[in-house]
């Protein structure tokens, strides 16, 4: 019983990190496209408006995955938040910066105003879509941990080219998820605007997740696992679908494709981290793993308990959430 909570609970986790990187990441696709993309002040305020009912209900996704890493693996929280303390920190002034930009934007009408707070909203965007990546690839490349399962590495230590590589990854698939999001939530020139920036950006991001997926081969175990392995690959093949797509004028099926792409890229992490949930570069034997990083069996149980209550309501909430504002967004429906 203890063991299949164990993994349960990982498995949970995992799913919410596939939610918060498939949700949040055509957010910050489209706070990096929104300097670029949007002309003048009406075409940057349709293209916020598309994820203005919805980008803080995404990030809910990162607070109760910290929130579940704490309570059922509190070694693998303590360790993370620790050892990868100031990148983590980075990421969290950026999505302060990011929501106190959409909040502050419209409050005043100077043009001067407004741009700064829509770089504000493209850097917010921007960090977070590239650190994320590079922290993930940290996890599952191995970091030094000593043997009281302490960080002993720096802040330059996360900066190794595999974990760059990985944060572009990252970055780029994001930008393309916001791309194609915008395609499906606008109308007339900006949906084609958002078109043919996605087919562009999808010609650069091909050959970065394919150079991932190689580097991934050398530098970790992951493809020891052959479901990993096998996984990640596919998200290179759906990543080549969704172009063939764009191409095709089909956006609503590049847009699930590409979907498709962050889906099985998280899900061959950490299938390949299992059932670690931090690779110790130093010592294979003091990694962090499912079990000498859990809670105790009640808690795991009690949490069990709560989760499977709460978190089909929060998910029948935030699925409404999406078809109350499904329709497109034009310059009529604009509001400050």
């Amino acid at each position: 019983m203890d063991l299949n909570l164990n993994i349960l609970w990982f498995i949970l986790i995992t799913v919410l990190f596939v939610g918060f990187f498939f949700l949040e990441g055509f957010d910050f696709g489209v706070g990096i496209l929104l300097p670029f993309l949007g002309k003048n002040d009406s075409e940057r305020r349709v293209i916020i408006n598309t994820i203005g009912p919805v980008w803080d209900g995404n990030e809910v996704w990162l607070i109760t995955a910290g929130g579940a890493m704490f309570a059922a693996f509190p070694n693998w929280y303590a360790t993370l938040f620790s050892g990868f303390y100031l990148a983590l920190f980075l990421v969290l002034v950026a999505l302060i910066i990011r929501g106190v930009a959409f909040e502050f934007r419209s409050s005043d009408s100077s043009p001067r105003w407004r741009n700064t707070w829509d770089w504000m909203i493209f850097t917010g965007s921007f960090l977070s879509a590239l650190l994320w990546g590079v922290a993930m690839t940290n996890i599952v490349k191995g970091v030094p941990i000593d043997a009281k399962m302490q960080y002993v590495g720096t802040f330059f230590t996360l900066l190794n080219p595999y974990a760059i590589v990985g944060g572009l990854t990252t970055l780029l698939v994001f930008i393309l998820h916001g791309a194609l999001y915008l395609n499906l939530k606008t109308t007339g020139e900006m949906a084609e605007r958002a078109s043919k920036t996605a087919q562009k950006i999808a010609l650069v991001a091909i050959p970065v997740v394919l150079l991932f997926a190689g580097l991934t081969y050398f530098q970790t175990d992951l493809f020891a696992n052959l479901g990993a392995g096998i996984t990640l690959l596919g998200s290179g093949v759906t990543l080549i679908l969704a172009y063939v797509l764009i191409r095709s004028r089909k956006g609503g099926w590049a847009f699930i494709f590409n979907g498709l792409t962050i889906l099985l890229f998280t899900v061959a992490l950490f299938w390949g981290l299992f059932p670690r949930v931090m690779v110790s570069s130093l010592n294979p034997q003091w990694s962090l793993t499912i079990y000498n990083a859990s809670s105790s069996p009640y808690t795991l149980k009690i949490m069990t308990i709560i989760a499977l209550t709460m978190v089909p309501i929060v998910l029948l909430y935030q699925g409404w959430t999406y078809w109350v504002f499904r329709k497109r967004v034009t310059e009529k429906d604009l509001h400050y």
